[in-house]
């Protein structure tokens, strides 16, 4: 068996890993770099069209978004994911089609007036198309032949819905390995989703590390009650809360909360919530969606039971077109605004920042990781003037982060999942985390006995 890590190695963003056995050439997820490219990504060592399928952690675009790039680079192979992955990757992939074209009509318009080459998307809702037809879902729990010396099966992550880390168990010649991809691990006790199913034996085992060096508040946040104070304290002096937040995931655990929030009546404003995300709205559609319940934690499945849909509510408003996200700023109501994207890097947020940066009353809320070069990070650092639509804006809204609000487990939780194999494993393959962050999970793993490195 060869494999050999393409991306998200000392990075967080990218993640594409290779895997060569039994006379077989997969890969386990196949994602964009988002935020600053810290070190150059290998190229694949095969063609597109040699590798002979994919397996799919969960829909986030930096585990899924180049897929369509494989695809029109010849690759024909299945995608192998959970249904719910393959519902979000539905949306997630066109929304980012879309980004991809209108990048390059935009780039194009300037190559035509100075004279330069053409520059092609990579690519474009047709290739998203053909993407699709590509996948097969499968559940939980469900061990599937692949071929001969491969077979397959997901388990829960607790990253996102359909999220799953996947063990294979692999044959080659007279020998045989069980080999595990963690994917995302996901903070435990979270809204909507149940906490990470535990791995039980592996030879070799491939983890993230995205909070590897860190550890979330012992004593649990209470993130409603965070909200309750910041929203009454916005609304007090007159301003917007606005939350920059991933489309997907995160921001339906909001909803989930602000739902809650206005049933008890815990704010004496009877506020509107604006979700200015197209990709949100698809996605939340999805994820309140009937056959989506298997994924679900106990709690939610019991306001489900009530016929209560746990993230729509009274007062919540989707803005879809253009024109319905610029009159979210014209309008001097108080108001909770979710956009994205969750590290203002792109999309409507960097709008509502635009509007809402310089108002002393304003309160702009940060619920995700913030990688290193991002404006969100940059925000965080304590920037006191940001350029935005080249227009120098000056820092005086109020700035918060709800800290452990996390899609990630924290190195507590990743010593939770990696220690509870019922042997040690052979060798454990540090990813997924910024560069001095695997180097310091690779020294605590070895401190506790295991054999581990973070390969680049």
């Amino acid at each position: 068996m060869k494999i050999t890590f393409i991306g998200a190695a000392h990075e967080v963003t990218g993640s594409c890993t290779l895997v060569e056995v039994a006379g077989k050439k997969f890969l386990v997820d196949c994602g964009m770099e988002q935020g600053p490219n810290i070190y150059e990504n290998r190229e694949l060592t095969v063609s597109p069209a040699d590798i002979d399928f994919v397996f799919l952690t969960h829909a986030h675009i930096d585990h899924s978004g180049k897929l369509p790039l494989l695809v029109k680079n010849g690759f024909h192979g299945k995608i192998y994911s959970t249904d719910a992955t393959r519902k979000l990757c539905a949306v997630m992939l066109s929304d980012s089609a879309h980004i991809q074209m209108s990048d390059a009509e935009w780039k194009n318009r300037r190559a035509t007036r100075s004279g330069s080459a053409e520059y092609e998307p990579l690519y474009t809702q047709k290739d998203v198309d053909s993407t699709m037809a590509l996948f097969e879902p499968f559940g939980y729990g469900m061990e599937f032949f692949i071929s001969d010396g491969i077979v397959a099966s997901f388990f829960d992550s607790g990253h996102l819905l359909g999220s799953s880390s996947i063990k294979f168990r692999l044959t080659e010649g007279k020998h045989d390995c069980t080999v595990i991809f963690s994917g995302d691990i996901g903070n435990s006790e979270r809204p909507l989703l149940r906490d990470p199913q535990m791995p039980d034996e592996a030879d070799v085992v491939i983890i993230e590390s995205t909070y590897g060096d860190r550890t979330h508040d012992k004593k649990r946040p209470d993130y409603e009650q965070k909200l309750i104070q910041l929203i009454t304290e916005t609304f007090d002096k007159g301003g917007n809360l606005v939350i920059p937040s991933f489309a997907v995931g995160r921001t339906q655990e909001l909803l989930y909360m602000l739902r809650g929030i206005k049933e008890r009546k815990a704010v004496n404003y009877d506020f509107p919530v604006y979700l200015d995300s197209p990709l949100a709205i698809e996605a939340t559609k999805i994820y309140a969606s009937p056959d989506m319940q298997e994924y679900y934690d106990d709690e939610t499945l019991a306001l489900l039971g009530r016929d209560i849909n746990p993230i729509t509510f009274d007062g919540l408003h989707v803005s879809v077109t253009t024109e319905e996200s610029k009159a979210i700023n014209f309008d001097p109501t108080p108001k909770v605004i979710i956009a994205s994207s969750g590290m203002c890097e792109a999309g409507r947020i960097r709008h509502h920042l635009k509007h809402n940066l310089w108002r002393k009353d304003s309160t702009i809320l940060f619920v995700g990781y913030q990688a290193v070069g991002t404006l969100g990070r940059t925000l965080l650092e304590g920037a006191t003037t940001v350029k935005l639509f080249g227009e120098p804006i000056e820092v005086q809204a109020e700035l918060c982060q709800l800290t452990g609000m996390s899609g990630h487990a924290d190195r507590e939780g990743l010593l939770r999942w990696v220690n509870s194999f019922e042997q040690k494993p052979k060798r454990v393959f540090v990813m997924h985390g910024e560069d001095e962050t695997e180097d310091h999970f690779v020294q605590t793993l070895t401190e506790q006995g295991f054999t581990a490195c973070a390969p680049y």
